[in-house]
């Protein structure tokens, strides 16, 4: 009678699962977990399909064929953030903590350890003696970053200036660099011609 007992008690501790309800959308696994949407808000579930990634919206959706839903790529998703008007991306990991602070300008999801971003660099030019204020200029660079945001490669040295005001930046700008294997990119010029690029790893 006793092991009967034991046995009752123990089934429904087995027997028990975890569900989440009311969801608007599931995407596939990546990178070991999901995405799922409720309202307008993205979250993460694990393989066992607990919520490992809160609701929240600032994740950033990639597109798929089935939809568009935001992912994870070697530990990191990418998150958005919009400062005085402007959009910037960032990274956060498997615990949602921020990784990699929103200051780019666009990003690419991680492929093999390595993202494709737009990384801007103020520049001094002199100072306004009247206005008593510094010149400076904006320039972007498309550069490859490692899982930790440390950059690893500049891929267009020259840059391309551009205006940070949300006047003239209403969209982020394009990645025009396109990965083509683990060591080598095409990156676009300004006369719209393409090189090959080869990186170290």
């Amino acid at each position: 009678m006793r092991k009967v007992l034991i046995i009752l008690l123990i089934i429904p501790v087995l027997a028990f699962t975890q569900t989440t309800k009311a969801l608007d959308f599931v995407a596939p696994m990546y990178d070991g977990v999901a995405a799922i949407k409720k309202d307008n808000s993205w979250g993460f579930v694990n393989d066992k399909g607990a919520i490992i990634i809160d609701f929240r919206n600032d994740l950033v959706l990639t597109k798929f064929d089935d939809g568009r839903y935001p992912i994870f790529k070697d530990g990191r998703c990418l998150i958005s953030e919009k400062k005085a008007g402007i959009t910037y991306f960032g990274y956060i990991d498997k615990k949602g903590e921020t990784i990699i602070q929103p200051k780019f300008l666009n990003a690419s999801n991680f492929d093999n350890d390595k993202a494709l971003v737009l990384h801007v660099i103020k520049e001094k030019l002199g100072k306004n003696e009247l206005l008593g204020k510094n010149i400076v200029y904006h320039r972007y660079y498309e550069v490859t970053i490692d899982t930790d945001g440390n950059i690893k490669d500049f891929l267009n040295p020259k840059g391309i200036n551009i205006a940070l005001d949300k006047k003239f930046l209403r969209t982020p700008p394009k990645i025009t660099s396109e990965k083509i294997s683990n060591n080598l990119y095409a990156v676009l010029d300004e006369n719209k011609k393409w090189s090959i690029v080869s990186i170290n790893n």
